[in-house]
């Protein structure tokens, strides 16, 4: 009798075990809320447009590092023509591009501080997607990106035709970054509620040697990890 009995665990085990192999393999869900109509983009994050927004939190790095004192909050809401996205950014010090220029794209933004978005539709060739990123002065950069084949010039010549706002409160050492993205850049599929991209979220900031980098999902490496992203998903 204890022979069939142990036998029994062994056999339940067994089947236990793949299903919590795919339990632990689930990735993260971040939320995006629907809006009623389309709208200016704003980094005030006490705007309607922000209000109600489900927000995921983060304060570590690509590695999975704690990052203390910079624990960054992301919000979205969605139409079926733009994806908006508020960052809002707590810093100990900015490290900004002397050159200012808010209306003409920055390429390699990422030398400064920045908050992007990095999302993708194809869950096949998952190392195909988009980034997108904002400075706290509203610069701005977006790029195709092909881990396999990579575009001319890094993929930076590539347009979404997104836009973007941000300003920074000094006294309070908080920088908010919006963006305002078609949804047409990252999918050719109509979207609706239960739609999910493939996405993560990071921030570059400081001065080097005292850089800081923050990532909604660990990578455990460098920021372009597909394999490691987690999931956007559109709800009401």
């Amino acid at each position: 009798m204890k022979a069939i009995m142990l036998t029994r665990t062994l056999l339940v085990l067994l089947f236990l075990m793949p299903l919590a192999v795919i339990w632990a393999q689930q990735p993260a869900v971040s939320k995006s809320s629907r809006l009623k109509a389309d709208t200016g983009v704003t980094a005030d994050p006490n705007a309607a447009l922000w209000k109600g927004a489900p927000a995921v939190f983060t304060e570590i790095s690509a590695r999975g590092e704690l990052q203390p004192g910079h624990k960054t909050e992301i919000r979205s809401r969605w139409t079926p023509d733009y994806l908006y996205f508020l960052f809002i950014c707590p810093y100990n010090e900015l490290f900004l591009k002397p050159e200012l220029d808010a209306v003409n794209e920055t390429n390699r933004l990422w030398n400064w501080d920045v908050a992007e978005l990095f999302v993708g539709a194809d869950f096949v060739n998952i190392h195909q997607y988009r980034e997108y990123q904002v400075s706290p002065r509203a610069e701005w950069v977006d790029l195709d990106i092909d881990r396999k084949e990579p575009k001319p010039e890094g993929g930076w010549l590539w347009n979404s035709g997104f836009t973007v706002a941000a300003k920074i409160d000094e006294a309070n050492k908080v920088w908010y970054g919006a963006m305002k993205i078609p949804m047409k850049s990252i999918t050719s599929n109509p979207v609706k509620s239960g739609v999910e991209f493939r996405a993560n979220y990071y921030r570059i900031q400081g001065p080097p040697p005292k850089k800081v980098f923050i990532a909604w999902q660990a990578t455990g490496g460098n920021h372009h990890i597909p394999e490691k992203f987690g999931l956007l998903r559109l709800v009401d």
